[in-house]
């Protein structure tokens, strides 16, 4: 072999050892660089879920370190079930959405939670409680004040009005009604102007025995609504909330209100004109704007002017994002990541316009404000003022009572024989408070905290 050709072939193997050394450190490079997937599990369906799922890939695209996979679970009931039960099999996610009357229910579950501000303090990403809106964290922290998870949707109850139907019947299309007496005033010029009903509302616990409560300053139970203890007890047979059940149940005889049921079940009532005054969450305001063919009006939800402390504030429905022990400790630095993410005013102002839910910064609502959202659409802010009308007090800050889904649903059977003549309002909330404490002292024995 000539000298030549044997340094030939040298630089030929030098040359395909520095292919081979390249291309593995590429490969050692890419395998470094691989984003950590994140599985977050969600209760949202249609547009609200084309929305979170784009919070994720917005999220992803911001960096390359970490990758959020949403995945629709079904209901929230449905959602927080399939986690407990992957859990057990050691396969749940790190993320869940869980509505927020299942918070005393995952709290009381302290060895499957990774409480939020431990989290964001353990990972170094920057927070503060006091960024948020008190009258929406307040809900989701301990008692020492400790954000255990973290607010994402968040709506509370307002008032629409049909304006074409209130200048019909002679009523100002620019004042809304501002107490329980205007409203059935204005429900009655309705009905007397040929409609089916005056006013209806959804989620009647959550209205009518749960913000009512709050928005008078009153407590729905003892141990400051269940945050003081799981020894609370309800207390919603007082004579407040007793004379409004009564007052609601007699407006029902002549249809000035119209019992509409569940959840969401009468919104369409008020949507397709049947009837004039509508009373549900700020979230479904988007929805309504796009299905009723009149022009909307906008206002607070209604108080007793007799009630000392009316208007104090609403409280919040929706959900909030909780975390899961046992993840591998990379995914835990990517959550945190994310939740700052969420938090940025920029982020949280976008949600809020185009979902209607609250934003749970105030920079992000003095953004929006900045940007002439609330000018552009009017009734948009109506939600975020309610909610911060008043520091939030004992009785207006939230609920932490155990098993509240089936006390709401006790609560609501009571109420709808309230409504039907079959009990006067103060045997349905006597009951409601009966049954409703027989499930709290159940949830009680079998809390790890007893």
């Amino acid at each position: 072999m000539s000298r030549d050709t044997g340094r030939a072939i040298v630089i030929s193997a030098l040359r395909l050892l520095q292919v081979v050394v390249v291309s593995t450190a590429l490969a050692w490079g890419c395998e470094v660089r691989a984003a950590t997937d994140i599985a977050w599990w969600h209760a949202m369906s249609g547009e609200l879920g084309k929305q979170l799922e784009k919070l994720a890939a917005d999220f992803n695209a911001s960096q390359s370190d970490y990758r959020i996979v949403p995945a629709y679970k079904g209901n929230y009931t449905e959602t927080v079930t399939a986690a407990i039960f992957a859990f057990r099999s050691r396969s749940q996610p790190a993320i869940v959405q869980v509505n927020e009357v299942a918070t005393a229910t995952m709290t009381a579950a302290k060895g499957a939670i990774y409480p939020v501000f431990s989290l964001m303090r353990d990972q170094g990403e920057p927070f503060s409680l006091t960024d948020y809106l008190p009258a929406v964290s307040g809900y989701y922290t301990d008692a020492a004040g400790n954000l255990l998870s973290f607010p994402f949707n968040s709506s509370t109850p307002i008032l629409y009005y049909n304006k074409t139907m209130f200048r019909d019947a002679g009523l100002d299309p620019e004042t809304p009604p501002k107490t329980w007496p205007e409203l059935g005033a204005a429900a009655k010029r309705l009905r007397d102007r040929g409609a089916a009903c005056g006013f209806t509302t959804s989620w009647p616990s959550w209205i009518h025995v749960e913000n009512f409560s709050a928005f008078h300053n009153l407590p729905l139970a003892t141990r400051a609504n269940g945050f003081g203890g799981l020894d609370a007890e309800l207390t919603i047979n007082n004579p407040t909330l007793v004379r409004h059940v009564a007052q609601l149940a007699e407006w029902q005889k002549t249809k000035l209100f119209d019992y509409g049921g569940r959840g969401q079940s009468a919104e369409p009532r008020f949507q397709s004109g049947e009837c004039g005054i509508f009373i549900g969450s700020s979230a479904t305001r988007a929805d309504i704007r796009a299905n009723s063919k009149f022009e909307i009006g906008y206002g607070m939800m209604p108080y007793w002017p007799d009630v000392k402390d009316a208007p104090q504030n609403s409280i919040i429905g929706g959900a909030t994002l909780w975390v899961l022990r046992d993840r591998p400790r990379e995914e835990y630095k990517g959550v945190a990541r994310f939740f700052a993410y969420l938090s940025q005013p920029g982020v949280q102002a976008a949600w809020h316009q185009n979902t209607g839910y609250l934003p749970i910064t105030r920079a992000a609502s003095e953004l929006t404000r900045a940007q002439g959202f609330y000018e552009r659409n009017p009734g948009s802010a109506i939600s975020f003022e309610e909610i911060t009308l008043h520091p939030p007090t004992e009785n207006s800050k939230g609920i932490r009572l155990g098993s509240f889904v089936l006390i709401r649903g006790a609560i609501e059977d009571e109420l709808e024989q309230a409504f039907a003549g079959q009990k006067s309002a103060q045997a349905a909330l006597d009951s409601a408070v009966e049954r409703g404490n027989k499930l709290l002292r159940q949830f009680e024995r079998a809390s790890p905290d007893r």
